[in-house]
C-alpha cells in the first residue's frame, strides 16, 4: 500500500544525536538512519536536517574551555561538521545508501539564483536516492545572514523542495497545553488545523526556559507555522519511540500534527508572483510551445522565437505568444545572455552551446503560472 507522503524532511537536534550526553549516541543514530533507509527503500524521498556539529567538535577537541566568542563556536562547527558527516556516511552505507552534505544560509532562500541552485541540487540528489543532510553553514555565516535555528531551516527546506511532511524529532511526545514536567494536568495536543495558531498554544510552547523540556518547543511551533503555510504538514514527535519516523511516514496518529493551510502549488505561486513586476522581461513562444504549456509541459528553448529585456536566472518573466498575448509568467532557469546564445536550439544542445546546463527547461512547468 502506498504511503501518504512521498517527500519527507526529518529534523533532529543535538540532544537526539548525543542522547543528551557529551558524545554521539551511536546506537540511537544507527537506528534513526535505519528508519530513513527503510523509507528510501519504499520509494520515499528523504531529506535530513541535522544539528550537532558544534557538540561533535567540542568532543573531538576534548571539551576545551572556550568563551562564547562567535569565532570559537564557528571553529567548533568547522571541526565537528566533517566528523558528523563521516559518521552519517558510514552508517548509511551499512544500509546501502549514500549521504550528501548541503550547507545553507539565509541567502540561499532570499536570493532567487541561490534558491534555484539549492532546489535543483537537492532534487537531483533525491532523484538518485541519495539522502541530503543539511545544516546551516555556521562556520562562515555572519549574524545578519543566519537563520538562527535548525527548526526554521527545516521548515524553509520543506518549502524549497515541496515536501509533503516535516517531522520534527524531539524528546517530548508532542506539544502539550502546559509543561508536562511541571503540570500533571497537561494534555497532549493532537491536531492544529486552524488558520492561525492560537495564542494559548504559543504561550504553552514558550512556557519554560527549555521549551517544554529540552525540545525547544517554541521554535518548533514557529517552524511548523512557516512550513504549513508552504503546503507542508508538520509532525512533532518523540524520537525515543520505536520506529517513530516510519510510523509518521505511514500516517499513524501520533505526536502533534499541524495541518497545512496552503497547498504546495499555492505556495509556489506566491513565490513566483513575489518577484513579478511586469515590465519588458519576456519570452515570445511559437504556437506549438503555447499548446504544450497548456497541456502541462515545460518551456523548452526550441519553442522560443525571441525575447525582450535583460533578465537573469531566477527572475520571473512574462511568456507571450506570437500575437503578444500573455500566456503566463514563470521563473526562468536561464538569463537573457544565455538565451541570446541558445535561443531556438534543442534541449540536447544546451550544454554544448553554453558549456554547462541548468536543465532542459527554460521555464519548468512547476514554476509557471498560466493565464
Amino acid at each position: 500500500m502506498p504511503l501518504p507522503y512521498q517527500k519527507i524532511v526529518v529534523k533532529i537536534g543535538t540532544s537526539t544525536i548525543t542522547g543528551k550526553t557529551n558524545s554521539i549516541d551511536y546506537p540511537g543514530l544507527i537506528d534513526l538512519m535505519r528508519q530513513l533507509s527503510v523509507l528510501c527503500d519504499r520509494g520515499i524521498s528523504v531529506t535530513l536536517v541535522s544539528s550537532g556539529a558544534v557538540a561533535v567538535g567540542r568532543d573531538a577537541l576534548n571539551f576545551p574551555h572556550l568563551s562564547k566568542h562567535i569565532p570559537k563556536k564557528q571553529m567548533l562547527f568547522a571541526v565537528g561538521q566533517p566528523r558528523l558527516m563521516a559518521v552519517y556516511n558510514k552508517i548509511l552505507r551499512m544500509y546501502g545508501h549514500n549521504a550528501a552534505e548541503i550547507l545553507l544560509t539565509r541567502n540561499d532562500f532570499v536570493q532567487r539564483p541561490h534558491y534555484l541552485n539549492a532546489r535543483n541540487t537537492l532534487n537531483a540528489l533525491l532523484d538518485q536516492n541519495v539522502i541530503p543532510i543539511i545544516n546551516e553553514n555556521d562556520a562562515i555565516s555572519i549574524n545578519e545572514m543566519k537563520l538562527g535555528d535548525n527548526d526554521t531551516l527545516s521548515a524553509l527546506v520543506s518549502g524549497l523542495i515541496g515536501a509533503n511532511l516535516l517531522i520534527l524529532v524531539t524528546d517530548q511526545n508532542g506539544l502539550y497545553t502546559a509543561d508536562p514536567n511541571k503540570d500533571p494536568q497537561a494534555e497532549l495536543i493532537r491536531v492544529i488545523d486552524t488558520p492561525e495558531i492560537p495564542e494559548s498554544i504559543r504561550e504553552a510552547a514558550g512556557g519554560s526556559v527549555s521549551g517544554l523540556g529540552t525540545g525547544g518547543m517554541a521554535t518548533k511551533v514557529h517552524a511548523a507555522d512557516i512550513a504549513r503555510r508552504m503546503g507542508t504538514a508538520v509532525l512533532i514527535v518523540n524520537g525515543q519511540e520505536p520506529d517513530i519516523i516510519i510510523k509518521a511516514a505511514e500516517g499513524q496518529e501520533l505526536g502533534t500534527l499541524f495541518k497545512p493551510v496552503n497547498t504546495v502549488l499555492e505556495s509556489r505561486k506566491r513565490f513566483i508572483l513575489a518577484d513579478f513586476h511586469g515590465g519588458a522581461n519576456a519570452v515570445i513562444i511559437d504556437e506549438g510551445a503555447a499548446k504544450a504549456l497548456q497541456n502541462g509541459k515545460s518551456l523548452l528553448p526550441a519553442g522560443i522565437k525571441s525575447f525582450t529585456g535583460d533578465f537573469v536566472r531566477g527572475d520571473t518573466i512574462r511568456i507571450l505568444d506570437m500575437d503578444q498575448h500573455e500566456v503566463g509568467v514563470g521563473v526562468t532557469n536561464y538569463s537573457a545572455d544565455n538565451l541570446r546564445l541558445m535561443n531556438g536550439c534543442r534541449a540536447s544542445q544546451i550544454e554544448t552551446i553554453l558549456g554547462y546546463t541548468y536543465g532542459d527547461e527554460v521555464i519548468h512547468h512547476d514554476f509557471m503560472i498560466l493565464n
